[in-house]
């Protein structure tokens, strides 16, 4: 194995994606010696590679399906979609392409220095990057640790067949499979199978729980769920995958429901979507002191610094939410720590966004974890987007946006919307709640109509009973 020689550098960040890079190209930016290290050809990580940025690719052509075929209704009729599997690889590849290679311009123009290898730690000072026959030393002042996450895949749905996919295979659109089983009713199960079934896919959804989309509240999952049911050919809640085994024509899935009751299903496909889990093995840890829980993550304080004094953990590796911007801003946080500059993160909001169709978003206390709370006193205020003349106009009544205010002072606590270009819509309410924004100040903003984000300000209006354009009342919530 040839040695690539031992190099030193004020700062390495382990992991070049939405965490790691803005971590790199903001130390950079503070004046430091940065060296960036990752497995891909160049910055992106996960999310860029194989994560959010394909996935969303594939979701705005599925949306563009989707409507095309509701145009029929509004008197423009278009051809059934031809789909040229081959031609929308290229595209997905060449977004991605895109934006790497804008990422290794910005690492270049900001001196970071990339390398491309799997970094392991020998010390609290020191690492070595493995790339092929080659193995560098690297010695560091300090370290961020950003390596991400990967799909769980728990023992029952381990099976060695090139029919049974992770997020990753399910990217790649190798082909369409006429019968999809999609294995978790999350956000990742649900946008892809979104993709599949808009591409022609019978997509059938198993989730263990009573409900799609845990942790979002019910009446947001509620339009998506009625939309997904006409769309997919089935939805399992309350129903687990005990078993699979590959057959001639496909994969046989022994699908149990709460009851115990046991069928067998055939499909040609299946894409195993049930969580992900950290990437802390392998790092060199164990000569470290830096700790890790036994789900994988690793403990950090509000600057991100672990007990290893030299070490820092920013992202998936440091705990939930597994969200890319939730990691880029504790990568910011983690290297203004590094320059010496006061800094914390203590987010009051971090998004979730669920790029189905219709979207989810949410911020802030969710209705369900507000009553958890017991000592808060809330109302809930509501509008559906039937009462939105741009939504109507769009041919999306179907959504709802929704107040969560603490009695009393009117503070926003949190917001939750479902509908169209609702992770659009969701930056204002974040910035509401993070900014510790009143109902009354939501009421008082004006807001052009007609417009989605309207719904925002009508619905701080309802909670006065003044609405323009809806008539409720606010559901009080006192504990």
């Amino acid at each position: 194995m040839a040695d690539a020689g031992t190099a030193g550098t004020r700062l390495v960040v382990l992991g070049g994606g939405p965490g790691g890079y803005a971590a790199a190209f903001l130390a950079a930016e503070l004046g430091m010696d940065v060296t960036l290290v990752d497995e891909g050809e160049r910055p992106g990580g996960v999310c860029l590679y194989r994560g959010c940025i394909p996935s969303k690719t594939l979701l705005h052509v599925a949306a563009t399906i989707h409507e095309a075929r509701a145009a029929a209704g509004w008197g423009v009729r278009f051809e059934p979609p031809e789909i040229d599997l081959a031609a929308l690889r290229a595209h997905k590849d060449k977004i991605v392409n895109q934006l790497t290679n804008g990422l290794a311009l910005i690492a270049k123009n900001r001196k970071v220095r990339f390398i491309q290898g799997r970094g392991r730690f020998t010390s609290p000072t020191s690492l070595h990057v493995r790339r092929e026959s080659e193995l560098a030393e690297i010695d560091f002042d300090y370290a961020i640790i950003a390596t991400g996450s990967r799909p769980a895949v728990p023992g029952p749905l381990r099976i060695d067949s090139p029919r049974v996919m992770d997020s990753t295979g399910a990217l790649e659109l190798a082909d369409i499979p006429e019968r999809l089983l999609v294995v978790g009713g999350g956000y990742i199960g649900l946008e892809m199978g979104t993709v599949y079934a808009s591409l022609g896919s019978r997509v059938t959804v198993v989730e263990m729980l009573d409900g799609l989309l845990p942790g979002a509240d019910r009446d947001l999952v509620r339009p998506l769920q009625r939309k997904l049911e006409a769309e997919f050919s089935a939805i399992m809640l309350n129903t687990r995958v005990a078993g699979m085994v590959e057959a001639e024509d496909g994969i046989e899935a022994q699908l149990e429901d709460g009851d115990g009751k046991s069928s067998t299903q055939t499909f040609d496909k299946v894409l195993v979507a049930v969580g992900r889990v950290p990437n802390t093995q392998d790092l060199g840890l164990e000569i470290t002191s830096v700790p890790v829980n036994e789900r994988g993550f690793i403990g950090v304080d509000a600057q991100r610094r672990t007990a290893e004094p030299t070490i820092f953990a920013i992202g998936d590796v440091a705990g939930e939410p597994m969200l890319a911007h939730k990691a880029t801003r504790e990568g910011r946080v983690a290297a203004e720590a590094i320059a010496g500059q006061p800094t914390v993160f203590e987010p009051a909001a971090i998004p979730a966004v669920v790029f189905t169709d219709p979207e989810l978003a949410w911020c802030g206390l969710t209705e369900s974890q507000a009553d958890e709370q017991r000592e808060i006193d809330f109302d809930v205020v509501k509008i559906p987007w039937g009462a939105s003349g741009r939504a109507i106009t769009m041919g999306h009544p179907e959504g709802l946006t929704k107040l969560i205010i603490e009695q009393g002072s009117g503070r926003l606590l949190g917001v939750g919307i479902a509908g169209a270009n609702a992770g659009e819509l969701i930056g204002e309410a974040t910035l509401a709640v993070e900014m510790g924004a009143r109902a009354k100040d939501l009421e008082l903003t004006i807001h052009a109509h007609p417009t989605l984000a309207e719904t925002i300000m009508e619905t701080a209006e309802s909670l006065y009973g003044q609405a323009t354009h809806y008539l409720n009342k606010p559901v009080v919530k006192r504990h």
